[in-house]
């Protein structure tokens, strides 16, 4: 069975447009958990403009669905945060300081050393390991030449040619590297623009991908549709 986790960044976001605590960021992490979210996620960055790390924290201590944590190693204050809180898992994004959102895997292999070396830190804890790549072969055992448990696929690529009807096209890269993957025992997880609409498709064509991590067009759905019956539409995709 593949997973939902709901990345909750966008209601922290909307919560630090006017101050305050409201939405309340804990309490909806705790409703998606109860509306049949399979995990949480959140992305903090160092100028914490949507998840802080306090949320990080309260998280951690009240769900009890898997958490998965993603952001940057390099930055020490998010390996501390990591190490404090223990989630199940942390994903490994190359963000720049600044990016508005993720654009781009690791280069595995230019990065071969550091990734190596941080991926036994998480590890070392007891931290299921997650490293955030483009759907290209070298990268992927890459991430695995470097201890990584898993992988999450970059799949923007895929919904931008989708989005034009380029179904096959969309999804042809992404079987390969999901192939390899499976083929040197990588769990397979993805991330970035997956919808309602493309969602589907992904997985009949990926059924062993362990985990989607879906936030912006889900919680956009969720204005429309209610919080509940959103995540659950979303979970039939994946059936």
């Amino acid at each position: 069975m593949t997973k939902l986790s709901v990345n909750i960044n966008k209601i922290a976001t909307l919560r630090n447009s006017r101050g305050g605590n409201n939405p309340d960021v804990l309490k909806v992490a705790l409703d998606a958990e109860q509306f049949g979210a399979d995990g949480i996620t959140v992305h903090p960055r160092p100028d914490e403009r949507h998840i802080r790390y306090d949320d990080v924290r309260a998280i951690s201590k009240a769900i009890h669905t898997e958490f998965n944590i993603e952001g940057n190693p390099r930055e020490q204050k998010f390996v501390n945060l990591v190490l404090e809180t223990r989630p199940h898992q942390v994903t490994l994004v190359p963000d720049e300081l600044g990016q508005i959102t993720s654009n781009h895997g690791w280069n595995t292999i230019a990065h071969a050393d550091y990734l190596k070396e941080i991926t036994a830190v998480f590890k070392s804890a007891g931290i299921r390991v997650s490293v955030f790549v483009d759907p290209i072969a070298e990268m992927i055992e890459g991430a695995k030449n470097a201890g990584a448990d898993r992988v999450e696929l970059y799949t923007e690529g895929y919904a931008k040619l989708f989005a034009e009807n380029k179904k096959e096209e969309a999804i042809k890269h992404y079987v390969i590297a999901a192939d390899i993957a499976k083929m040197i025992g990588l769990g397979l997880n993805a991330g970035h623009d997956l919808d309602l609409q493309n969602l589907q498709y992904f997985k009949q064509h990926i059924p062993w991908l362990d985990e989607v991590s879906i936030g912006h067009a889900l919680i956009c759905d969720a204005l429309y549709l209610g919080l509940e019956n959103t995540i659950q539409l979303y979970k039939r995709q994946l059936q």
